[in-house]
């Protein structure tokens, strides 16, 4: 066979990379020097077993505890983070696992070799299964579940498609996303019903102390209470069922931002109790870029107004919380892999993801208090009042050039905050060790103050 056969025949196969055909592209493309530098990452991006069943059986005879450090080396070895880079920022953006990828360049390339309608065709029922694997894994029915772009989508489209009228009151959290708290506001300005922001205590006793600014904000005006599940801002996370259940008693709807829980915690939304939720893919959940979910409580489909209508919409508008998917042009490759998604947080344990998290956060907040006497955290020290996402100050701290240094100098990628929030910001995730979290710990306090 000659090698301009071969080549062709790696080209056309649906499972493997074109990894030689592709370097002798980007030399003729990009030169020498970039196409080497090209091969360098080809190599290091695709090094490990990515099959999801290979995963599920080595999960299924290892000791997964969160102690289990073998078991988690497993899993971080499933992304191809560069060597020496400690990714210390989940709330904003994480990593794909090599399945993940491989799901996305493979469906992609398919669309390209071939853009026929009928090709095209086969991405329908890739959808529903997607959104059958999206609605298991959050504990709702496929009808449902609609797949959107981003949790800030789903915020708008329940922000603009609720009908309120004049001295209607809604009722949210100041720490919410942005996003979602400016849509609400210019939203009010509109339509003329009130905005109330919810302020929780600096000092948290207990859960209670969480719910209780919520209800006491309640009138019998109130429609709809509106809440990040954790914030993204101090790490505080939101005992939601007993809001949910609190706010359904008085009559009050509930729709929850649901970005920094969805694939860091198992929810099960109909146990939650809340009338609508929203997700990204591209954090916690480890997923695809720009793909999120739009939750819909089944009895809340028809209240809910879509703010984007496209082709399709007659039909969806029969077929549940499909009516809010009419977006035109989709990316067709990325929402069949979010199946993937799923099916490899199932692989690797749910409970055990949530757990790991947790276990990360705890061993990085407590290493960060024995070395800085002077740190203060804004998220609770209480397990059941945080989770993942850690954010603290050291008075004295030039945030910005401190974020220079950890990353510059130390190879951590976190986020920092100015203004009354100033503080630095450390979210782990299952591809982070315990080892990470002393050497993230050591940096900070190397920074002094």
């Amino acid at each position: 066979m000659t090698e301009k056969k071969k080549n062709q025949e790696i080209m056309h196969s649906p499972h493997e990379i074109p990894s030689r055909s592709r370097r002798r592209f980007m030399h003729g493309l990009l030169g020498t020097a970039a196409a080497a530098s090209f091969s360098r990452f080809d190599k290091i991006a695709w090094a490990y077993p990515d099959d999801i069943e290979t995963i599920r059986k080595t999960s299924a005879g290892m000791d997964a505890a969160a102690e289990s450090e073998p078991f988690w080396m497993m899993v971080k070895n499933q992304f191809s983070l560069r060597k020496g880079l400690i990714m210390l920022n989940a709330a904003n953006l994480c990593p794909s696992p090599f399945p993940v990828q491989r799901a996305v360049f493979n469906l992609t390339r398919s669309i390209d070799r071939d853009p026929s309608s009928h090709n095209r065709s086969q991405f329908q029922e890739r959808l529903e299964t997607s959104r059958e694997s999206l609605a298991r894994y959050l504990g709702a029915e496929p009808d449902e579940i609609a797949i959107i772009r981003n949790t800030s989508e789903g915020n708008n489209m329940v922000i603009n498609g609720l009908t309120f009228q004049q001295g209607d009151e809604v009722v949210i959290w100041d720490e919410n996303h942005p996003t979602a708290n400016i849509a609400w506001d210019i939203r009010a300005e509109r339509y003329g019903f009130v905005v109330k922001r919810v302020r929780v205590p600096e000092k948290i006793t207990s859960p209670d102390d969480l719910v209780q600014p919520f209800l006491k904000a309640v009138t019998s005006k109130t429609r709809l209470l509106s809440f990040s599940h954790l914030s993204n801002i101090s790490g505080i996370a939101l005992p939601a069922s007993e809001i949910c259940s609190q706010a359904a008693v008085r009559g009050v709807l509930t729709h929850i931002d649901g970005a920094q829980t969805f694939g860091s915690q198992k929810v099960n939304l109909h146990e939650l109790g809340c009338d609508f939720y929203t997700g990204s893919s591209h954090k916690w959940f480890l997923g695809p870029k720009e793909v999120g979910v739009l939750y819909v409580k089944k009895n809340r489909i028809p209240e809910l107004w879509p703010t984007i209508v496209g082709v399709g919409y007659p039909q969806a508008r029969r077929q549940g919380a499909r009516k809010f998917e009419t977006l035109g042009q989709r990316d067709d490759a990325r929402i069949a892999a979010m199946a993937t998604a799923a099916a490899f947080h199932q692989a690797v344990g749910g409970e055990r993801i949530e757990s790991r998290i947790k276990r990360l956060a705890d061993v990085l907040r407590k290493k960060l208090q024995s070395r800085i006497s002077s740190i203060q955290f804004r998220t609770p020290l209480d397990p059941s009042c945080s989770g993942g996402v850690i954010v603290f100050n050291i008075p004295g701290l030039d945030l910005p050039k401190a974020l220079d240094i950890l990353y510059k100098r130390r190879g951590i990628g976190c986020a920092v905050f100015g203004g009354d929030l100033a503080g630095i910001r450390m979210c782990p995730h299952i591809y982070n060790t315990l080892e990470e979290m002393e050497l993230a710990a050591e940096a900070v306090a190397s920074l002094g103050g």
